[in-house]
């Protein structure tokens, strides 16, 4: 009877053993492999998300502030004078 017992427990020992590898190869995670984020197995199944496509210059205000502050100040101003 003892012998049947290890038997089994053997049996289940490497059943978990194998079980456990491919169980946690098909969650669907994402990976860092040498800096680089890979996707979940489920990528090609996923839905996408849409960004508007937005101005290509992205500081129109501040270029534009910055031109007015530059215009108020006069011809002169910023250092080049001679």
């Amino acid at each position: 009877m003892n012998g049947t017992v290890v038997t089994k427990h053997k049996r289940l020992f490497l059943l978990a053993a194998l079980a456990l590898p491919a169980l946690s190869g098909l969650t669907g995670c994402q990976v860092d492999v040498g800096g680089q984020t890979l996707p979940s197995p489920y990528w090609l199944t996923d839905d996408v998300q849409y960004f508007a496509p937005g101005p290509e210059f992205k500081l129109a205000r501040e270029a534009a502030a910055m031109q007015a502050a530059a215009a108020e100040a006069g011809p002169n101003a910023g250092g080049n004078q001679q």
